[in-house]
């Protein structure tokens, strides 16, 4: 970047609405500007910043690297100086914020009911993004600014990244209950004879059961692995299949009737559910708000 104090606050706001829409014409439409105005704005950020941002290929506007590292960073600039300059507080009835959040869809069947219902009735103005994706990931998009909030399990935090203890959870198995009709007390013999699932976003991922198994020197058959908690319950149903799940997915019995749950044949650590933020973000109000009601919702669970 050339000089500072060339850039005003109005150019990089045009540069966030380029970076975000990737298309002139629909970021003056935004900026309620007209297109020769922010072409030309465009021209004077690519000298102003030596790098050309958004560059044509196949017929539309791609953003360059430069401009890719660039856009959290700015996004999340503009939007504490708007809350600087604008509302220097928070008041929920009356916020229009955006909140995206990350998570499983563990985390989501746990949080989400109860989370919407307190977003409708005390933000309705606000909205709320929720994405999924590996724990790596998730700290990578806090970091980079993509998401306010990620919860989950991070074993390893990375710098600049604070977290918040939620909860501690522990492990359940689960089978169909006609085809296992006499294992209250499962050996672990029994469990590695069988075909488990493994609850995993890639095929590679080492989960907690299986470095459980490894401390032992045993190992199971992860006969189907899929991504997501919820409908791996599910596919038990009728199978020969074991499902060692966190234990808060099958509380209440009686929604899953036909299948049976017993303790792990194996000790199995707890695993701690937390809810990790970047540090820019520890002192903005609304943030603040919104981490208090997750770990009102959770902590009590």
């Amino acid at each position: 970047m050339n000089n500072l104090s060339a850039i005003d606050l109005n150019l990089l706001v045009v540069l966030d609405a380029l970076l975000a829409e990737q298309h002139v014409s629909r970021a003056a439409l935004r900026l309620n500007k007209s297109q020769p105005a922010v072409s030309h704005a465009l021209g004077r950020l690519r000298i102003l910043l030596d790098d050309p941002l958004l560059v044509r290929r196949a017929g539309q506007l791609e953003v360059t690297p430069f401009a890719r590292n660039l856009a959290p960073e700015l996004a999340d600039i503009l939007r504490q100086l708007q809350d600087l300059l604008i509302t220097p507080g928070f008041d929920p009835a009356t916020a229009r914020r955006t909140f995206r959040l990350a998570m499983s869809d563990y985390g989501a069947a746990l949080l989400l009911p109860r989370l919407i219902k307190v977003l409708r009735k005390e933000s309705p103005h606000s909205d709320l993004v929720v994405s999924q994706a590996g724990r790596d990931v998730m700290q990578s998009q806090v970091i980079e600014g993509e998401i306010d909030l990620a919860l989950g399990v991070f074993p390893e935090r990375r710098l600049d990244v604070c977290d918040h203890f939620l909860f501690s959870e522990d492990f359940i198995c689960v089978a169909d209950k006609t085809r296992f009709p006499d294992m209250a007390a499962c050996s672990l013999s029994q469990y590695l004879a069988s075909p488990h699932i493994l609850v995993a976003l890639r095929a590679d991922s080492t989960s907690e059961i299986d470095v459980a198994l490894t401390r032992v020197r045993e190992h199971r058959r992860n006969a189907v692995i899929v991504p997501h908690w919820r409908i791996a319950v599910d596919l038990v149903r009728g199978t020969d299949l074991i499902l060692t799940v966190a234990r808060r997915i099958v509380a209440g019995q009686d929604k899953f009737e036909g299948l049976f749950m017993f303790e792990p044949p194996i000790d199995i650590p707890k695993f701690a559910f937390r809810q990790i933020w970047h540090r820019r973000r520890d002192g903005d109000p609304a943030h603040i708000w919104l981490r208090q009601i997750v770990a009102r919702l959770l902590e009590a669970s």
